[in-house]
């Protein structure tokens, strides 16, 4: 097993390494086309990657299915790790799009040139890949310690999905941010740029420039969205392998998913009311585990994926169906050029 985590991090880090050292070595302003060209290269291998998991699973390779998967109290074979690694990756891709839009305030907040947005998102999801780490295997472990909080996750992910489709948010406010805030007050900042660095030298005295301060909030801001999130995927499955590797597929790609959506980014009106669905349908069938795969037995994880899939399509098919009729500020103005 321990081979199995060993090659899929160097795989990762062979996907950054590439992404930092050739494809992004230097700032540029990433277009639409190129957007769309990267964003459905990362999905493609995402989505390519559900084939590894299902063969690795279906063959036992390396003592892969031979753990009990405690959200449902079975052997994963290929057919069920596949389901669940996919539902996985829809769920954390789909919720990952609303932290897009905070992160397109946070940059139209602190004006930061479009052509060093990329390096921002580029170390935020650096940042993002170690603490989703840490976070999904202390979840795992109070899981395997004490089984009874799957029921807390449940119940926080179905409250969080009852207050996004109750009680809608607004555009948030960055300078009520008491990250922000804390920073203004206990680091040395400076207002302004020196090109591409997050460190500059002013009077003697080493600063965080604004994009340092703009990578300080988007990192703040993937914590609380992870604290959704993880918790959210538990209700897939608590297989740690499968959580890790859905959780890290998806999140690879949003550097190139933010600049797709910055210019479509009004037209998905109804798409948190989609996330808030699947937050419920997700928390409700966490609570409701033991009847659930009662009724539907080894086949719950294909209903979960149809499910997300199905509210998923439906909110962009609405967004894009029924656009306002009235001009609608695009948040992701993304900063001065």
């Amino acid at each position: 097993m321990l081979w199995i985590w060993a090659g899929f991090i160097l795989f990762i880090v062979t996907l950054v390494t590439v992404d930092l050292g050739f494809v992004n070595r230097r700032p540029h302003i990433i277009g639409l086309e190129d957007a769309l060209r990267f964003s459905a290269l990362w999905i493609a291998l995402g989505l390519a990657f559900s084939f590894v998991i299902y063969d690795g699973y279906a063959h036992r390779r390396l003592g892969l299915g031979t753990a009990v998967d405690l959200m449902d109290g079975r052997l994963n074979d290929g057919p069920s790790a596949g389901a669940k690694y996919l539902a996985a990756y829809v769920l954390e891709k789909a919720l990952s799009v609303d932290n897009l839009f905070v992160i397109a305030v946070i940059f139209r907040f602190l004006a930061v040139p479009r052509k060093f947005q990329p390096r921002v998102l580029l170390w935020g999801i650096l940042g993002a890949l170690a603490l989703r780490g840490v976070m999904i295997g202390l979840g795992v472990e109070l899981i395997h310690r004490y089984h009874w909080v799957l029921y807390v996750f449940g119940g926080f992910i179905l409250m969080t999905g009852l207050r996004l489709l109750l009680f809608p948010e607004h555009e948030p406010d960055p300078s009520r941010n008491p990250v922000l805030r804390v920073a203004r007050r206990m680091l040395p900042l400076t207002p302004n740029y020196d090109g591409g660095r997050f460190l500059t030298r002013e009077n003697g005295r080493w600063m965080l420039t604004p994009l340092a301060l703009a990578l300080i909030l988007v990192e703040a801001g993937d914590a609380i969205f992870a604290v959704d999130s993880i918790p959210a995927v538990f209700g897939v499955t608590a297989d740690p392998l499968l959580i890790y590797t859905s959780n890290i597929m998806a999140i690879l790609g949003l550097r190139a998913l933010y600049f797709a959506l910055a210019g479509l980014i009004e037209k998905f009106r109804y798409l948190k009311i989609s996330l808030a669905l699947i937050l419920i349908v997700v928390g409700g069938k966490m609570i409701a585990r033991h009847w659930t795969h009662q009724l539907v037995g080894a086949y719950a994880s294909l209903y979960l994926l149809g499910i997300i899939a199905m509210l998923l399509g439906a909110g962009i098919v609405g967004s894009l169906l029924f656009r306002r009729r009235t001009a609608v500020q695009v948040p992701a103005s993304l900063g001065h050029d």
